[in-house]
């Protein structure tokens, strides 16, 4: 019975074994991970790609599309990637969200991109403790970027590109081991970056573009892996990025980096793409770069670089795109780029070339303008905070005309006392000619447009004042120191107890509002302090009776007594500017508006400014007396109180944000050029038309006809003509054609330079006859 009961049951049990072995694992997944799946397939509104979840479905045995991949491995799923447009419900919920994703504990890539998923990215995807790759890209997942990440030792990618993350890149990044990838643009990240990047040893990848970030960049010297580095657009600077030269991509365009660029870039072999562009870069350029071995994409555009470069330069063959625009370079394009080839594209145009096919400047103008980028010696260092000091750069608060017409007097004062009558060779170049110019004058007009080296040093530390102080500086508040009635304000003047003449500015709350709710004004406010904004020295809250509300705030600003830009402008004649103090007072606006737009994070932009928005001290330097400041609703005010305060909330920040300035900027440039009050956007077209044609015609009498007589015959045509240009373009019916404030400042301290060069060249004509 036995040995005949073995031949009947065996073969069912071997069938049975057989089966069992050949059966996919994956297949039989837990019931847990099934209702997770459906879970998330109710979450993300049933969209078309997962319609065929049920209950039923052999998930580990989906083929993969473009929307869905689904890998189990071991009987678990360790891989989804759901990338589309699922359209959430208006009540989604990350945190339902994530939770359901959760009992997936084993995954190892999870990739949720363009789902349209939004609200903050919830600390429980720390549960997810096997995960390698994280992908949320083209989401709307907002706040900080959640610490429960650093419990995951074994990340190796981390892109949560295009999503509206707010805060600082977080320091425990340092914590994760084996992070290759870090990818974060396109967010709205703030503040500096973590010294802890330099921990990340394995980081090939990092990428922070379109962000807000600023400050410099830590050493990353170390990162031997690292081989794409892209920090677009934000603020970063201002010396150039130490980094290792196994870089394959450095992209660095449009930040406030200032200083020259290493000589050791050169030797930056596997370097196949580099970006610099719109930045403050300045020194010779190396043309060593074209030839790098790698390269295949340069852009060095919108710098100040200079140097000749010659026709037999050599170029790597496979360049094919080389950038050169609106820098400072002379000579010959070399052959090697001049060559015609449908697989390169070359520009060059807004230097100083040879190239008649892209539009050039004199070759004066990148002369006169490489002075005003003059590097300083590397001896005389420690004076100065930067190895390479860059006189007429964006962050630099100086205007480089004023130093070169100090220096002139000097050198004027040297040659009347101390030389002999030896008659010299004339040249253009500003910061070597003598001149015998009214030594008196020349210092008011020096003083006048150099001054903002100085501006803001003397301003006292931002405070909190009293009560009693504010009672005592305006008298009780008495009628006789109201300077403007608003429906919701007053401006009083006042003098403090150590003389200081203040505005005090009185906002009184519709409502009783906790003092915790104007810190964040408060914060915003302390920062606006300049040398060309009216800055706030404190301010002060009126409690009520319970000390747990405020009723009343007070803000302290500097006080400004000289009246407005346009009273010296088209006002009284015997009060009327001269030519140089005009350019002064445009640099001076410009300061103020580039301060205000890059100056703090987040800028302030649209600040709506009108050239009776400008004030003059007592030394006749002007001041924005009104900026696009976000308040609380309940402190908004009447437009007529013209002082520091809104005019609009602050919208939404977009890629022209500041253009709106640039263009009221262009306002006040042409009404410093024709004398007159400009009233209406009709008298801007008509005005700016006419300075156009006279422009295109190149007529010197046409232009000097459109000028404020007072000053007409005292400006060189060379300098009106830049200053007109400049006026031209920030008046454009497109922002994006507007130039930048950078560009501004370039063109009205080359304006104030020739403007001197051309007074010192009269002179010493008249003088002639008498040597």
């Amino acid at each position: 019975m036995i040995l005949m009961a073995k031949p009947v049951h065996y073969p069912y049990h071997l069938l049975f074994l057989i089966l069992f072995i050949s059966l996919d694992h994956s297949s039989q997944l837990q019931p847990f991970q099934v209702q997770s799946l459906l879970r998330i397939q109710q979450l993300l509104n049933y969209p078309a790609f997962l319609s065929s979840f049920s209950n039923t479905t052999d998930f580990c045995n989906i083929e993969p599309t473009p929307s869905l991949t689904l890998v189990c491995y071991e009987g678990v799923i360790t891989q989804l990637q759901i990338i589309g447009n699922s359209g959430v419900s208006p009540d989604f919920s990350s945190d339902s969200f994530f939770a359901a994703v959760a009992g997936l504990s084993s995954l190892k890539v999870l990739s949720l991109v363009s789902l349209g998923l939004w609200g903050p990215l919830p600390e429980s995807i720390g549960h997810l403790s096997s995960l390698e790759i994280f992908n949320a890209s083209s989401n709307y997942f907002s706040g900080s970027i959640p610490v429960s990440f650093s419990s995951l030792r074994s990340l190796q990618t981390l892109i949560l590109d295009h999503n509206k993350f707010t805060g600082e890149v977080p320091g425990w990044l340092g914590l994760l081991p084996v992070l290759a990838v870090l990818s974060l643009k396109n967010n709205s990240l703030s503040g500096y970056l973590p010294n802890s990047l330099t921990r990340l040893e394995s980081l090939r990848i990092l990428s922070l573009s379109k962000n807000h970030l600023y400050g410099q960049v830590p050493d990353l010297h170390s990162l031997t892996n690292l081989q794409v580095l892209e920090l677009e657009d934000n603020h970063f600077g201002p010396h150039f990025p130490d980094l290792h030269n196994k870089l394959v991509t450095l992209v660095l365009r449009n930040n406030s980096f200032l200083s020259g660029i290493p000589a050791e870039l050169v030797t930056y072999y596997h370097l196949q793409k580099l970006d610099i562009s719109f930045n403050a870069f300045v020194g010779p350029f190396s043309p060593s770069l074209f030839s790098i071995p790698s390269i295949n994409y340069l852009d060095i555009s919108h710098n100040k670089f200079t140097g000749m470069l010659f026709e037999n330069m050599s170029c790597n063959a496979e360049l094919a795109y080389v950038d050169l625009s609106s820098n400072l370079l002379t000579g010959d394009l070399p052959t090697c780029l001049n060559l015609s080839s449908e697989s390169r594209l070359v520009l060059c145009s807004g230097n100083c070339l040879s190239d008649k096919e892209q539009e050039q400047h004199p070759s004066y103008f990148c002369h006169n303008e490489a002075l005003a980028v003059k590097i300083l010696p590397r001896d005389e260092g420690k004076h100065r905070r930067h190895d390479k000091g860059v006189l007429a750069s964006s962050t630099i608060g100086g205007s480089v005309g004023g130093i070169a017409i100090v220096g002139l007097v000097f050198l004027f004062a040297r040659r009347v006392y101390g030389q002999d009558d030896v008659k010299k060779p004339q040249t253009r170049s500003i910061l070597e000619i003598g001149s015998t110019v009214n030594t008196v004058k020349l210092l008011s007009d020096a003083r006048y447009i150099s001054r903002t080296m100085k501006l803001g040093a003397s301003l006292p530390a931002y405070r909190t004042f009293s009560l009693e102080e504010l009672k005592e500086a305006t008298y009780n508040f008495d009628a006789s120191n109201l300077l403007v009635q608003g429906s919701n304000s007053q401006v009083y003047k006042g003098k403090l107890n150590d003389g200081t003449l203040v505005a005090i500015r009185s906002l009184r709350a519709r409502k009783k509002i906790s003092q915790h709710n104007f810190t964040h004004h408060i914060e915003l406010i302390s920062k606006l302090r300049h040398g060309h904004l009216i800055s706030s020295l404190g301010h002060c809250f009126d409690c009520c009776q319970d000390y747990s509300s405020t009723s009343q705030i007070f803000h302290i600003f500097e006080y400004v007594p000289n009246g407005t830009l346009r009273d010296y402008i088209s006002g009284i004649p015997a009060k009327k500017l001269s030519w140089p103090q005009r350019i002064g007072a445009a640099i001076g606006v410009a300061r103020g508006i580039q301060f205000l737009n890059t100056g703090i994070v987040p800028g302030v932009f649209t600040n709506n400014l009108k050239i009776t928005d400008v004030l003059l001290d007592h030394d006749l330097l002007v001041k924005l007396c009104t900026y696009n400041l976000p308040l609380l609703t309940e402190y908004q005010v009447g437009s007529a109180v013209s002082f520091p305060g809104p005019k609009q909330i602050l919208g939404t920040r977009d890629r022209d944000e500041g253009k709106k300035d640039i263009y009221d900027l262009g306002v006040i440039l042409l009404e410093i050029v024709v004398g007159r009050t400009v009233m209406s956007e009709n008298e801007v077209i008509v005005s700016k038309d006419l300075l156009q044609v006279s422009m295109t015609v190149d007529d010197d009498v046409a232009r000097r006809n459109l000028v404020d007589p007072a000053v007409h015959k005292e400006c060189s045509d060379e300098s009106l003509k830049t200053v007109m240009e400049i006026c031209i373009r920030c008046l454009s019916n497109v922002p994006s054609d507007r130039p930048s404030v950078e560009d501004v400042l370039w063109n009205l301290q080359f304006a104030a330079q020739v403007q001197e060069s051309s007074c010192i060249e009269d002179f010493q004509n008249k003088q002639e006859p008498n040597v």
